[in-house]
């Protein structure tokens, strides 16, 4: 197999609320690197993609950032898109070099996984076009309505479901139903696929409204397979994320580490 890995980067981080989340400091490295290196050193890995934000000043200064540790591992940069996650790597395909027979597209905020796991995928790819982990959901799953009630707008209804705190002004949804949670699994990156079947789904699915590269596959009608994921392979949305990450990782934040060893 010879595997590109493409890193989508493009996102805006509007969750995260700490600044850059790709450049917060992982044991005196960007979050972003520690990303890329999970697969610099793989033998199978013969080309890096990493797509970054598409606006021409964002993406130079990006570029600015990161280009230089990046060049040093042979990584391509190359703008993404402006709103979803599909864009970025549909413009990423294009970078991808031709004779790649394999293409690994991970999340550039999941800078934990680990060998084992990148090895069951990769193992699992040289005899399944399309390759995902996911992890067995084990807790209760319930919908919810998507609009909320407070006691301001339904004091009856907020303080049959809240209590006591149905007299604050507690924000809530409605259970709809209780999903039964056999065969479910929580998806998880990276995702490898025979390359000619993610550039012929790209190049024929409308994957408006997917989140994962998996469900353009599926739109074709291909067969996606699911090999065991791995709980510690967290992506880092919140600040609280990071810091799980961090312990996961034995990275200390900067503030704990003597100045000469931060960046």
């Amino acid at each position: 197999m010879r595997i590109c890995a493409v890193i989508p980067a493009a996102g805006a981080s509007r969750r995260f609320g700490l600044g850059d989340k790709l450049g917060q400091d992982l044991g005196g490295r960007a979050l972003l690197l520690r990303t890329v290196e999970l697969f610099t050193k793989r033998d199978e890995v013969s080309a890096i993609v990493v797509a970054g934000p598409a606006d021409e000043d964002d993406f130079e200064q990006f570029r600015e950032r990161y280009g230089a540790q990046l060049g040093f591992h042979g990584v391509r940069i190359v703008p993404g898109g402006r709103i979803e996650r599909w864009e970025t790597v549909k413009l990423a395909l294009a970078a991808v070099p031709e004779d790649a027979t394999h293409i690994a597209v991970h999340d550039a905020a999941r800078p934990a996984a680990s060998d084992e796991l990148i090895d069951r995928i990769f193992e699992a790819a040289k005899v399944h076009d399309a390759v995902i982990p996911g992890l067995t959901v084990t807790a209760t799953v319930k919908r919810v309505s998507e609009a909320t009630v407070t006691a301001a707008e339904d004091d009856a209804l907020a303080s049959a479901i809240l209590g006591d705190a149905g007299s604050e002004a507690v924000s809530a949804r409605v259970v709809e139903a209780t999903l039964p949670r056999d065969r479910l699994v929580l998806v998880q990156t990276p995702q490898v696929f025979a390359a000619d079947l993610l550039r012929r789904a790209y190049a024929e699915i409308d994957p408006a409204g997917t989140t994962d590269d998996s469900s353009v596959v599926e739109r074709l009608g291909e067969a996606v397979v699911v090999v065991e994921g791995d709980p510690r392979n967290i992506k880092v949305t919140t600040p609280e994320d990071l810091a799980m990450v961090r312990s996961l990782l034995g990275a200390r934040p900067p503030a704990e580490r003597p100045a000469h060893k931060r960046f």
